[in-house]
């Protein structure tokens, strides 16, 4: 039987590295089948709504969506519901896609485009695992009112056993394929929410973590070792609003933003979502510029945890790192060549 990707183009520069990610699928996997559809920003202007319940719904029956980019100057004023964002977040839950994979990979031709010195970031090669649809951005009660005439905002960061179990499990799984390591990353000193973070991953580390070693660190404390000294971390697995966070502080280790691929897992057999790191980019959306190379190495991600094509997605990592060592570059790392430029010179190197 075929399968199916679901591409989800969006917004800002999101249209722009989908398309050059296409023409990359139809080399390396010219078997798979791929549809289209709207989010975000693209889908209010059409639907009215950020996404729609029939988009969801093909993604559900597609084996992986590879989307874009979401959001833009022209929705900011929207209720939230009605935000390009809203559809992200309604994509992640519909999909029920609890674990975030964002590597941190320094391509050895980029080591000198790092804002941090050669030897801090050549070799690096780490794995954040960011729990996706629970704590302080889905937590209830949440909003903004006034109280005895003090205005207030306020959002409830919460997380339940199940939800801390199962993204452990997959953060150990990922460790076992790596070099054994997961460091936990919590604010145990300061959050109830944090300490039973603590208590759970280490409960599920007795459990079903044979083999890892795990260690527990403060969230400030990992983002200055990320910047002092990243090559210590293998696994890095963290909660919502932390993972979110060191997620891109890692980006910018590995010379651009627009280098960063990601993958957003579910339960086995369910389809993956697999998106780029750098966001919708307006300021350059439009011009033919931005960098493909995180769209196509989240075409990658797809091929190797979703559509179990691992021998294609060897393949078109290696020619990832090709490109770059033959010079290939995009403006954002020090090049001149065109979004579509760049994309030829990666199926050049396939």
């Amino acid at each position: 039987m075929h399968q199916t990707l679901l591409l989800l183009p969006g917004d800002g520069i999101g249209p722009e590295v989908t398309a050059e990610a296409r023409r990359v699928a139809e080399v390396v996997a010219p078997d798979l089948k791929m549809e289209e559809g709207l989010v975000g920003g693209a889908s209010i202007d059409a639907h009215g709504d950020p996404l729609t319940e029939e988009t969801l719904e093909r993604a559900r029956q597609a084996n992986a969506v590879l989307l874009g980019a979401v959001g833009g100057p022209k929705w900011v004023g929207s209720a939230r519901d009605k935000r390009p964002e809203a559809g992200l977040l309604a994509l992640r839950k519909g999909l029920d896609v609890f674990a975030n994979l964002r590597p941190a990979f320094c391509f050895p031709a980029l080591v000198e485009a790092s804002s941090l010195k050669h030897d801090v970031v050549a070799g690096l090669d780490l794995m954040i695992v960011r729990e996706l649809t629970g704590g302080v951005y889905f937590g209830q009660p949440r909003g903004i009112d006034e109280t005895s005439g003090i205005r207030r905002g306020y959002d409830t960061s919460v997380y339940t056993h199940p939800e801390i179990e199962r993204v452990a499990h997959v953060a150990f799984e990922i460790a076992r394929g790596r070099q054994g390591r997961v460091c936990s990353v919590e604010k145990s000193n300061v959050m109830e929410s944090g300490l039973f973070w603590r208590q759970e991953v280490t409960l599920a580390h007795a459990e079903m973590g044979a083999g890892v070693d795990l260690s527990h660190m403060y969230a400030d404390a990992c983002a200055m070792e990320l910047v002092r000294a990243p090559k210590q971390f293998d696994v890095i697995l963290a909660g919502n609003l932390f993972g979110d966070i060191l997620s891109d502080e890692a980006a910018m280790l590995t010379g651009s933003i627009g280098m960063l691929p990601s993958a957003s897992l579910g339960a086995p057999g369910t389809p993956g979502l697999y998106e780029p790191v750098h966001g919708s980019a307006p300021d350059i959306a439009g011009q033919g510029v931005a960098n493909p190379c995180a769209a196509i190495l989240s075409l990658e991600m797809a091929l190797r945890w979703s559509l179990g094509r691992e021998k294609a997605a060897d393949m078109l990592f290696a020619a990832v790192g090709k490109a770059l060592d033959q010079g290939a570059r995009t403006k954002d790392l020090g090049g001149s060549l065109s979004t579509s430029e760049m994309a030829d010179a990666i199926i050049a190197a396939l």
